[in-house]
């Protein structure tokens, strides 16, 4: 478990890092799009980036379930169930990983996620893009300062795991 926690902490933070130019790059191609006559490759553009910044951390919160909850939901409404799970504080195992604020806010890029997933470009409304990305990167602030404090959680549990190690053996 030491070396688990330690490297998924670190694996939070690469992911975090890789996450954080797609929330501006949204925002740039929306601003693009608003001046341009042919707005429609800078929406898809922006769309594309923000169902990344949205799968990102659910790579996150997936490898959170599987290596500290022991459990990753299943079933038609595993994406929003995992989302969920992630507000829950397990006891004895860890706090929870988001506040509901922030997991409300992310639920507005899951269900993006899902729509860009699902349907054809020229179906997605211009309207919603602009507003998530312009909220993209609040939602990002809150949830990569989140994850980062669980980050140091698992140091910490990581670190008390291996002192209390090195003590039952002296």
């Amino acid at each position: 478990m030491i070396g688990r926690y330690a490297v998924l902490a670190e694996r939070i933070r690469q992911e975090l890092e890789e996450l954080a130019p797609l929330v501006g790059r949204a925002r740039r191609y929306v601003a693009v799009a608003v001046s341009s006559s042919d707005p429609e490759p800078y929406l898809d553009g922006a769309a594309l980036n923000l169902h990344g910044f949205y799968s990102g951390l659910e790579r996150v919160f997936e490898a959170i379930a599987r290596e500290v909850d022991g459990s990753v939901p299943a079933g038609p409404h595993w994406h929003r169930e995992l989302l969920r799970q992630m507000q829950l504080a397990v006891r004895g195992v860890r706090p929870a990983v988001l506040t509901g604020e922030t997991a409300a806010a992310l639920e507005e890029y899951l269900g993006f996620r899902h729509v860009v997933r699902a349907l054809y470009t020229t179906r997605l409304r211009p309207d919603r893009i602009r507003e998530l990305a312009d909220a993209a990167q609040g939602a990002f602030e809150r949830a990569s300062g989140e994850l980062l404090a669980f980050a140091a959680f698992l140091e910490t549990a990581a670190a008390d795991q291996a002192s209390s190690g090195d003590n039952a053996g002296r």
